[in-house]
């Protein structure tokens, strides 16, 4: 993986936390908008890890493939990158 390993295990151990936590809120049967607030949260965590990993594959993946005159590597990059935006979109 090309992006920063340490930030994003940071991110993600936090989203785990907050997951176990949510966890213990639905075990705990509290509030529903507090269970919903908190569900929001480890979901926008998740997403800035996302962007970080996809961000990393735009300046290293896709721009190295650009920038080796490799037409069809880089192709096959934007490809692969437009697959998941694709997914992300729906």
């Amino acid at each position: 993986m090309q992006a920063d390993a340490k930030k994003i295990a940071r991110l993600l151990k936090t989203a785990q936390g907050q997951l176990e936590g949510i966890l213990k809120m639905v075990e705990e049967d509290r509030y529903c908008l507090e269970i919903s607030g908190q569900i929001m949260a480890a979901d926008a965590i998740l997403r800035r890890a996302n962007r970080e990993v996809l961000q990393a594959h735009l300046d290293r993946c896709v721009l190295d493939a650009m920038e080796s005159g490799d037409r069809e590597k880089a192709r096959e990059k934007l490809a692969e990158l437009a697959g998941v935006l694709e997914k992300l979109m729906k």
